[in-house]
């Protein structure tokens, strides 16, 4: 009961907002989802929307300082694994360890790393998931056309440059909220 509730107020959320959802969730217990443009605040609302929609779970890595203090209660429920970002960390070792501890698991990660501009993708997604052992999920919030794609499912070869152009060709006219930050 409670499930559907919480998937009638993000498709309600979605519906109110103008976006339209494509694609069907595919049928993996763990995926590593790439989270892309991500240039606004707004994109981890319309993710958690949309992850209500398809009645996914998502996890999300944050600061560890979000899970502390009066509402850190309710960022964990939300879906984030809290990183600890004062000391040097394995991110990739500890999200691998996160998906070995996990029957079911969807971490969502912006390629970015932030919502500023940035040239380069961050590759740590990448190897998330090739050290998982897990495929990896492409989905595209555009803005311009106010829709969230499943636009494919990818099997990491370990040929990061490779499975990198395939990957950044399903963003190529994607456009973000905040159009100057999102370079494919």
């Amino acid at each position: 009961m409670g499930a559907e509730i919480v998937r009638w107020i993000g498709g309600g959320y979605l519906k109110l907002a103008g976006w339209k959802v494509c694609g069907d969730f595919p049928a993996l217990d763990k995926v590593v989802l790439v989270a892309a443009p991500h240039t606004s605040n707004w994109d981890g609302l319309n993710m958690l929307a949309t992850a209500a929609h398809y009645r996914v779970k998502l996890r999300w890595m944050g600061k560890a300082s979000l899970t502390r203090g009066p509402f850190g209660w309710l960022i964990k429920a939300l879906g984030c694994v809290p990183i600890d970002r004062s000391q040097s960390n394995d991110v990739v070792r500890v999200m691998t360890e996160a998906f070995a501890a996990s029957e079911r698991m969807v971490l969502a990660i912006p390629p970015e790393g932030t919502r500023s501009a940035v040239r380069e993708w961050k590759s740590g997604f990448y190897h998330i998931a090739v050290a998982a052992g897990v495929p990896i999920v492409l989905s595209v919030l555009d803005y311009g056309a106010k829709r969230v794609s499943l636009a494919a499912v990818v099997y990491p070869s370990g040929d990061y440059e490779k499975d990198l152009a395939v990957i950044r060709g399903h963003y190529a006219t994607a456009r973000g909220k905040n159009r100057d930050k999102f370079v494919t």
